[in-house]
């Protein structure tokens, strides 16, 4: 499989985050994951941090010049020269903003991978994850519950659930998906990158079909 500069896009609970880590184990290059980053600004309780955290307990997009100054400067690093990338860009404006810092780079994509999900399975598996505050170990209460009730099974910590897995939460993330970042699909495949991938199945099934999409080429 060719070692790629790769773009994941879908709706929110598509599997963008999974796959993605998977696949930049398996191409052994960086996993750039603007979640990721988001979570480290909020922890470090700085100013930005705080902006950061109004917009994400709300399920409102984080502006686009606090989301680039983010990934331009994680792009811009040595280890970066392949990665994976999810999460952003979310509007057709940080794409393009994206297209220019990759330029300046000398870095640009190399595919983009349309992960599909119905809005259905969306709402279930987002709905369903839990999460321990103090491990931080991920759950799932229908795919991948807790052997005891709503407990860690590593510290017995009762789980919880994340602000932007809440139900209200979760349709609104669903509502700004649909009216803004659908539009990238159309952004990238005038460019040619697209590639569509059907993730509504298991995990190992949706990364075999990812590796065969690369494999193709767009």
């Amino acid at each position: 499989m060719p070692i790629v500069r790769l773009l994941m896009v879908g709706p929110p609970g598509a599997g963008k985050g999974t796959q993605a880590r998977r696949l930049a184990e398996r191409l052994g290059v960086p996993h750039i994951a603007s979640g990721e980053l988001l979570r480290q600004a909020m922890a470090d309780h700085s100013v930005v941090g705080d902006q950061v955290r109004d917009y994400v307990e709300r399920g409102d997009l984080v502006p686009d010049e606090l989301m680039i100054h983010f990934i331009s400067a994680r792009i811009d690093s040595a280890d970066a020269e392949h990665f994976v990338l999810d999460g952003f860009p979310r509007t057709v404006t940080q794409a393009g903003a994206l297209d220019l810092a990759l330029q300046e780079a000398s870095r640009p994509l190399d595919i983009v991978v349309h992960l599909t999900a119905t809005d259905e399975e969306v709402v279930r598996r987002l709905t369903g994850r839990r999460m321990c505050p103090v491990c931080q170990h991920p759950y799932h209460m229908i795919y991948n519950p807790p052997a005891d009730d709503e407990k860690c099974d590593d510290d017995g910590s009762p789980l919880v659930t994340r602000t932007d897995d809440q139900p209200d939460t979760v349709m609104h993330r669903l509502e700004v998906y649909h009216r803004d970042t659908e539009e990238l699909i159309h952004h990238y495949d005038k460019q040619g990158l697209v590639v569509t991938v059907d993730g509504m199945d298991g995990m190992e099934l949706v990364s075999e079909r990812i590796d065969k999409a690369i494999e193709a080429g767009p």
